[in-house]
């Protein structure tokens, strides 16, 4: 009983940061129909700017917040600079450009700040059973979650996510400024990213430490529905605890084969994700 209680309490922290990062791909996808594959490389590098900036002051918060505000920026210059561009050429050419992102940020990493991993420390204590640390990850991704939720359903800026996400033409239409709305978009997307990167970057960063992480987000956001904000977290935080179940039972080893199990099983069974909508498109 204790063992799973162990993993059930470890499975949750890890959860959250998928919760977390899942939950930026679904604000971008909800507006843009794009998956951001540039995401982890938008996290890495506001992560590595908290490290630039926690080394050189002393302060983790002032690299926190150095890192959340680089973060969102990040994503609003590569809206306003690659994909605005590409938005007429199709679904297709957004998701290739992000791909090619990801590579060329890992790489000016690696060229910043070497190849090789640096010291990353914990927000707090790491050590022991749902350490403080675990706590903290966890109530950081619930607070962030909770106000993506109301500024969605409750705020006049929400409204207008909402109706450029839905049909941008008929937003178009009755005043709500598209392009401007999708730049928050992105804008907010990146800085959830960056809250995640936070997370998952410690003890150590390197340029590729996010990769992973982003796998398991990305099946999180299948699992609970690309369309659906709560239903990422949920599913983050669900597919966290089987992960650890499935490390402390049967193996690290087999974590990744699990998280692609689950992926395929998903988009084979219910492509629209356990809490999505499944869609009609005309072809």
């Amino acid at each position: 009983m204790t063992t799973f209680v162990n993993l059930t309490l470890g499975g949750l922290s890890s959860g959250a940061v998928y919760a977390a990062l899942g939950l930026s791909l679904v604000i971008i996808y909800r507006a843009t129909r794009v998956v951001n594959f540039a995401q982890p490389a938008l996290a890495l590098i506001s992560s590595y700017l908290a490290y630039s900036v926690t080394k050189g002051t002393g302060s983790y918060w002032l690299g926190f917040v150095a890192a959340i505000v680089a973060g969102t920026l990040l994503g609003v210059v590569v809206e306003r600079l690659i994909i605005r561009p590409l938005r007429h050429a199709g679904e297709l050419s957004a998701i290739i450009a992000t791909l090619g992102l990801l590579l060329l940020l890992q790489a000016v990493a690696g060229m910043i700040w070497s190849n090789e991993p640096h010291a990353f420390a914990y927000a707090f204590d790491f050590r022991g059973r749902f350490s403080p640390s675990d706590l903290f990850a966890v109530l950081a991704v619930v607070v962030a979650a909770t106000g993506v939720l109301l500024l969605f359903k409750f705020t006049p800026l929400g409204l207008r996510l909402r109706a450029t996400a839905f049909n941008p033409e008929v937003a178009k239409l009755v005043g709500v400024r598209v392009g401007a709305m999708l730049t928050v978009g992105w804008g907010l997307a990146a800085g959830v990213g960056s809250l995640a990167g936070l997370l998952a970057t410690p003890p150590f960063i390197f340029p590729t430490v996010l990769d992973e992480v982003f796998v398991y987000a990305l099946t999180a956001a299948v699992l609970g529905g690309l369309d659906n904000p709560l239903g990422t977290i949920v599913g983050g935080l669900v597919l966290g605890i089987g992960l650890s179940y499935v490390s402390g039972l049967l193996g690290a080893e087999l974590v990744p084969l699990a998280a692609l199990a689950i992926l395929v099983a998903v988009l084979a069974v219910r492509p629209s994700g356990l809490f999505g909508r499944a869609t009609a498109r005309r072809v």
